[in-house]
């Protein structure tokens, strides 16, 4: 039994300790907004918070995080009422939408540290989740809106 707490909920899990988070939080509890991309981290589309940082779901083996506080995209805010959250919907940043749970969670982090980031700062910070659709210019925008609205 793995045990760590999900979205404020503290949960067991019976799984081996070096399966992935990923598969953990989809298959086990049933929680489908953290995607499986790339299945090596470099996409970014399964990135949740452990202990509030951003962590690639599909590496991080969820022995690893037992004991720790997990939030995934439907624990960041239960009406979609988060500030990225309006600000994606504001600036029609999704197009598929498939990677939009990784990179709100990632947008995420960087406004809990620094509430007003520059242009610089976002791009620096997003790199590294990929939108297969490009709306990379969609996407800095709804973060400067929620950083100014948040």
């Amino acid at each position: 039994m793995v045990a760590l707490t999900v979205n404020g909920t503290r949960v067991a899990v019976e799984t081996a300790p070096d399966t992935p988070l990923l598969w953990v939080l989809r298959e086990h509890l049933k929680l489908t907004g953290t995607k499986f991309g790339c299945g090596a981290g470099q996409c970014g589309a399964c990135t949740v918070h452990v202990n509030g940082q951003a962590r690639r779901a599909c590496l991080t083996p969820v022995g690893s995080v037992t004991g720790a506080a997990v939030t995934t995209i439907e624990g960041l805010s239960a009406d979609a009422s988060h500030p990225l959250q309006k600000a994606w919907v504001a600036e029609q940043v999704p197009q598929c939408g498939y990677c939009q749970s990784g990179q709100i969670m990632q947008a995420a982090t960087l406004l809990e540290r620094n509430r007003n980031p520059s242009r610089d700062e976002i791009v620096a910070h997003m790199d590294g989740n990929i939108c297969r659709c490009g709306t990379y210019t969609r996407i800095v925008a709804a973060i400067e809106r929620a950083a100014r609205e948040g």
